[in-house]
């Protein structure tokens, strides 16, 4: 069985099978193909633990856990204890679950929590400090996954990172460069200082990033399972530093965080079929709408790149955008229109609005520039032998989310409040103009672009894609499953490829 995974082309993508290792190349070279397994990671020491799982007899999920708790370790950007995000599953039998970790928002939270006086946003309110912190659901997903489908014990898939935490990892120019763009953020607090400043200046390629307190909090997770992190001491820590710094966060609402389990999100593409993440995320709606649209449409023969098919791509994107944006809440708030957005005679009607010789013109005004596909948010590939597949992407949000820590705990939290609609008319950290059904409320889910996807032929899984990138996510799987299905790419150069993106607003 050949299985492939996609990571995107601005990180590192690094192929691990059992018995050898790839690092892709600038210029698309052959993809690697494996029939004992392959995990897929940003970060190569997180994929190699993931590896070594399989090895040792673990199937997809095992492996899946393992690189989740070891990239909180070496991806500390993105990689986390203290953010969350979603997981497809895809046993060998054909069944499929998805599993839902998404951060929600403090009880105390309320619809105007980051305006002023006179209901202006206040600057960076939502995206850095204690404030901007929603609660985390990444420890309780990863441990649901486990337990539901891993054969290995909690103890067997955390000791890796447990151990890198604690004896340290080398640092390479990648990781270096990453950690330096939260040098000054890492300066103005004394416990992230402690832990990845020397004498007050950056860590270098080279150096050894050692974590002693994360290791004991991940060693707590392994003993105790994640009531030592919703329940007890850790939490105790986050909360209390959390009233210190001005933020809402209660120990009623680690005490109470739920993980979601359920169906993932189905939809087909040219005899595919497509497994993708359901609301709370937007960005399986949105893959699946854009998909729709664009099989009306022969991209075969107008060619990868051509201005047809650019154009066909930008319209289908800027309408799922408005849709996106606007349709969709956390369906435990509110009826998502699912049937409506996902139906084929809906993006009939769709593709008989756009013009393929003008673009459409966004109805409001542009309230910001266009955010470059960056790299927030990491996400990772799984697949064993057995035929078992697992895409999950997770996030801080930002680059480190909130840059905030408690002390003792080594967790970085999150700055998931600012995907909710802070103000309506008003954009987010990625540019995204959302609606009023994603407004705050007490316990509720912001809506994501993430979207861990696995593509089944012939009932045999075929693809395992996602992305990190906001909301360039959506833009960026589709692309990548478009250039294999309608342009014959191979995978690797389906996600070397150039890529556009279009999001409704702004118009660009």
């Amino acid at each position: 069985m050949d299985v492939f995974a996609a990571a995107r082309r601005a990180t590192l993508l690094t192929l691990l099978l059992l018995g050898s290792t790839c690092a892709a190349l600038a210029i698309s070279p052959r993809p690697v193909e494996g029939q004992g397994g392959m995990v897929v990671s940003e970060q190569a020491i997180a994929a190699r633990v993931g590896a070594d799982i399989l090895r040792r007899g673990g199937n997809a999920v095992d492996a899946a856990v393992a690189v989740g708790y070891a990239l909180a370790v070496v991806h500390p950007c993105c990689g986390n204890l203290g953010g969350g995000g979603y997981m497809v599953v895809r046993l060998a039998d054909g069944t499929a679950t998805f599993i839902d970790f998404r951060e929600a928002a403090p009880g105390a939270a309320t619809a105007g929590m980051f305006l002023d006086g006179d209901g202006n946003l206040v600057p960076d309110a939502s995206l850095k400090g204690w404030r901007a912190v929603a609660v985390p659901g990444s420890v309780l997903g990863l441990d649901t996954a486990l337990e539901r489908f891993g054969t290995m014990s909690r103890t067997q898939v955390m000791a890796p990172a447990i151990a890198l935490a604690r004896e340290g990892y080398v640092l390479s120019a990648g990781d270096a460069a990453i950690l330096a763009t939260g040098t000054e953020a890492f300066r103005a607090d004394p416990t992230l200082a402690a832990i990845f400043l020397k004498d007050g200046a950056a860590l270098k390629a080279g150096d050894r990033l050692v974590q002693s307190d994360l290791a004991s909090t991940l060693s707590a997770i392994a003993a105790g399972g994640p009531a030592a992190f919703y329940r007890g001491e850790i939490p105790r820590r986050i909360v209390a530093a959390s009233t210190a710094g001005g933020g809402l966060l209660s120990a009623q609402d680690f005490a109470t965080y739920a993980v979601r389990v359920g169906e993932p999100l189905r939809c087909t593409y040219r005899g595919y079929d497509i497994l993708t993440a359901a609301p709370s995320s937007a960005g399986g709606t949105a893959i699946c709408e854009i998909l729709n649209i664009l099989e009306g449409y022969s991209l075969s023969s107008s060619g990868a790149g051509a201005a047809e098919t650019v154009h066909m791509m930008a319209e289908a994107m800027r309408q799922a955008f408005i849709d996106r944006n606007s349709a969709l809440i956390d369906p435990a708030f509110g009826a998502n229109p699912l049937e409506r957005l996902l139906s084929k005679d809906y993006a009939v009607a769709i593709r008989a609005r756009i013009d393929l010789a003008r673009a459409a013109v966004s109805t409001l005004d542009d309230p910001s520039s266009a955010p470059h596909e960056g790299t927030e948010t990491t996400h990772y590939s799984v697949a064993d032998a057995a035929g078992n597949t697992v895409a999950v992407t997770y996030s801080l949000n930002a680059y480190f989310g909130a840059r905030v820590m408690a002390p003792g705990t080594g967790v970085f939290l999150n700055d998931t409040m600012d995907d909710f609609t802070t103000k309506p008319g008003n954009s987010n950290a990625f540019g995204l103009v959302q609606g009023a059904r994603n407004a705050i409320a007490p316990g509720k889910r912001p809506l994501s672009s993430m979207s861990p996807t696995i593509v089944v032929r012939e009932g045999k899984p075929y693809l395992v894609l996602g992305s990190p990138g906001g909301s360039r996510i959506i833009s960026s799987v589709v692309q990548t499953l478009v250039n294999v299905i309608d342009h014959g790419m191979t995978l690797q150069e389906a996600v070397d490829a150039p890529r556009i993106h279009h999001q409704w607003l702004p118009d660009v």
